[in-house]
């Protein structure tokens, strides 16, 4: 049985087809969305004024920017099941004042260690809003084809808040301190508290059953050390430590699948995976955020480090992309109701890849806007219709769970294309500093000479993620054309 043809046990009924109530729910959505994009990318541009403020080393510059993500990665699984069980819309706005109280601790924060606890605290808040807003977009649209569309413009939300964090952050760090682009949560948050209560539904599962606590800790304690031990192997080689602490990982990940076997009421339902639709949609979206995160760090710091743009500038030069994403995001639903997604979803894919051969070839500003706007353009038929298929094959009273086992993959795609593809961009950038003193970087060379050379570096760093990106979205196209030709257009 689907969503659409089990009305949900909610607090308010909801039609069949979605009414002004619904689409205006929506819009109240979309601000913890939005939000939730705009904290993970707002700092990209200010890594390097944090480094002068603080004293932030490379190594804490990093878990500034991951800590956040990891601890959402963490926490997704367990508060979408939470939300199952005490109302999606009541977590979502306890998850939202937690979020606001957050943004302030982190904009006063006066040494990088106090920085990284109030961004893993940011993540935390955060794991309690994005499972339940795309959990809540399935109960409130049960009409497939109006349930694609809106899906479409959270999406839109979640894509503005990525490229306008980096905008925005741009604009406050031009009159500001660094801790400025925190309070952008709060009037956010207090929105979400005023109109929440009153346009969206409550839904809690009658049938939900107690959460597991030894699943929350190991969903939490397999997630770190694998993270962990990538990073370290990828940076260092071979050595003990990340290699013990990668298999201790895929143990404990191993401990925790097996104990969802067994339980009656699981964190995660595993016969989900049994659906082919859901599960390629999971790891083409996993593949896509972990390649297009990583890409768009890189693409921020080559504004900054190689071309020379202040943060403003260079968030101004990534709204051609930001378009057409949008355009993207709202147009895949329309075209999905004619177009099977085994052909729709690799043609955009097609685009994606055409953006990332683009930037292999650049060096100046032109290649990386168009090929940033190619990745944009081709990513809305994999993330809007993947996530259709996701939140679309599971039962209702399981749509928490569901959107959280999404938001984990994309999360965790994001954290480990950091970690994997930030790693080899920067061997490959300290590989071709020829003739630069080990201390120096393209981040505090002053020499002109030595400048040249490790800008020269780092946009060798940059091609060589790009080639690589591309070569996996080629065998993502592949996988989706086999997997799902079996797919339907939508409402079909």
């Amino acid at each position: 049985m689907t969503a659409q043809t089990v009305p949900p046990p909610a607090t308010h009924p909801v039609p069949a087809r979605a009414t002004r109530r619904e689409w205006i729910g929506l819009v109240a959505l979309a601000v913890p969305s939005a939000l939730v994009s705009v904290d993970l990318f707002v700092l990209l541009l200010a890594l390097p004024q944090l480094s002068r403020d603080l004293g932030a080393t490379s190594n804490e510059q990093l878990w500034i920017l991951d800590s956040y993500g990891f601890l959402l990665s963490g926490f997704l699984v367990t508060m979408g099941n939470l939300g199952d069980r005490i109302g999606r819309r009541k977590l979502l706005l306890i998850g939202g004042t937690a979020f606001g109280l957050a943004s302030i601790l982190a904009a006063f924060a006066p040494t990088p260690e106090l920085l990284i606890l109030a961004r893993a605290l940011l993540g935390v808040a955060g794991a309690t809003l994005a499972p339940s807003t795309l959990a809540l977009i399935g109960n409130m649209f049960r009409d497939e084809k109006q349930r694609s569309l809106a899906i479409g413009v959270w999406l839109v939300s979640m894509i503005s808040g990525s490229a306008t964090g980096p905008l925005v952050g741009g604009i406050m760090l031009e009159h500001f301190w660094w801790g400025s682009v925190f309070l952008l949560a709060v009037p956010a948050m207090v929105v979400l508290l005023i109109v929440g209560p009153r346009y969206l539904p409550e839904y809690r599962s009658e049938h939900a059953g107690r959460i597991d606590l030894p699943s929350v800790v190991l969903s939490f304690v397999a997630i770190l050390p694998v993270i962990y031990g990538i990073k370290e192997l990828a940076k260092n080689g071979a050595q003990p430590l990340p290699i013990a602490s990668l298999l201790a990982g895929l143990a404990l990940g191993a401990a925790f699948l097996q104990r969802q076997r067994r339980l009656e009421h699981p964190l995660v339902d595993l016969k989900l995976f049994a659906d082919r639709s859901f599960t390629t949609a999971l790891v083409s979206m996993l593949a896509n955020t972990m390649l297009a995160g990583a890409v768009m760090v890189f693409i921020t710091q080559f504004f900054q480090l190689v071309l020379g743009y202040s943060p403003l500038e260079s968030g101004l030069w990534m709204l051609p992309a930001v378009a057409a994403g949008i355009v993207s995001f709202q147009v895949s639903p329309l075209l999905a109701r004619r177009i099977r997604p085994a052909r729709l979803i690799p043609a955009g894919l097609a685009i994606s890849t055409a953006g990332l051969l683009t930037i292999t070839q650049a060096n100046s500003l032109a290649p990386i806007v168009i090929g940033f706007v190619l990745i944009n353009l081709g990513a809305g038929p994999l993330v809007t219709l993947g996530t259709n298929l996701v939140i679309g094959s599971a039962p209702p009273e399981r749509a928490g769970a569901a959107a959280s086992i999404s938001q984990t993959f994309n999360e965790l795609g994001f954290a480990l294309g950091v970690a994997l593809l930030g790693t080899l961009g920067t061997v490959v950038y300290r590989a071709n500093l020829h003739g630069v003193p080990a201390e120096n970087g393209v981040t505090s060379v002053t020499d002109p000479e030595y400048v040249a050379v490790a800008r020269d570096a780092f946009a060798s760093g940059v091609h060589v993620v790009a080639w690589v990106s591309a070569a996996v979205f080629v065998a993502v196209a592949v996988l989706i054309a086999r997997q799902l030709r079996h797919v339907p257009p939508i409402g079909a």
